[in-house]
């Protein structure tokens, strides 16, 4: 058996990310019997140079959950010179890549199926979503906020837990709503008002003075 080929989520060149992009068209049309075979014909490839790139059928599960999840792009913050506008701003847009992204037919698509593995003997999928998706998200905020908090600019003990609650109020009940089959709609207006929302709340409770309204 191959060896899955590693990468960081935004290392993926122009050609394979059209190569992931085609995975995920064939996840959201067909489940979880995605093969090599259909992904290079979809996306006019060799089945070789998916398994250069890529490694195995793991491999580019993989590699097609990093791509989906780098959407939600890591802010950049200048540690040194970091302050209330600049943090604001940082946390406000990944509010709205998280929205964007979970309300996605494809992050949809892939929870569901993650969620069908569990309990069956294909429980890969489960395992590479979690860790490619939901962790590595949380891996991009977590030193912003605590850059924020070396900043005094935010107070907390713990990046898990305020990161957790940033989540909790940014996503509220709409990931699983999805997951169960409701229609929600979120256009780019809607879900810049919940983003500006969700982080006016979560400023409330550890921005300092500076932070809050």
């Amino acid at each position: 058996m191959a060896t899955a080929v590693a990468h960081h989520d935004e290392t993926f060149t122009q050609r394979q990310q059209q190569v992931l992009t085609a995975a995920l068209e064939l996840l959201v049309e067909g489940g979880a019997g995605l093969t090599m075979t259909a992904v290079a014909r979809r996306a006019s490839c060799s089945k070789e140079t998916l398994y250069k790139w890529f490694g195995d059928r793991d491999g580019l599960l993989t590699a097609t959950v990093q791509w989906q999840a780098a959407k939600v792009r890591q802010p950049h913050v200048d540690r040194w010179r970091l302050d209330a506008a600049s943090l604001r701003h940082s946390i406000e847009g990944f509010a709205v890549d998280l929205l964007t992204t979970i309300s996605g037919e494809v992050s949809v698509t892939l929870n569901r199926l993650a969620i069908g593995h569990l309990g069956s003997d294909k429980q890969d999928l489960g395992a590479i979503v979690l860790e490619n998706g939901p962790l590595a998200i949380r891996r991009r905020l977590k030193p912003v906020l605590e850059a924020g908090r070396e900043a005094r600019l935010l107070r907390f003990d713990s990046s898990e837990e305020a990161y957790r609650s940033f989540f909790g109020l940014v996503v509220r009940d709409v990931q699983i709503r999805l997951l169960l089959g409701e229609t929600l709609v979120f256009d780019a207006t809607a879900i810049a008002r919940d983003a500006a929302r969700a982080t006016e709340q979560f400023l409330s409770i550890y921005g300092v003075e500076a932070l809050r309204n």
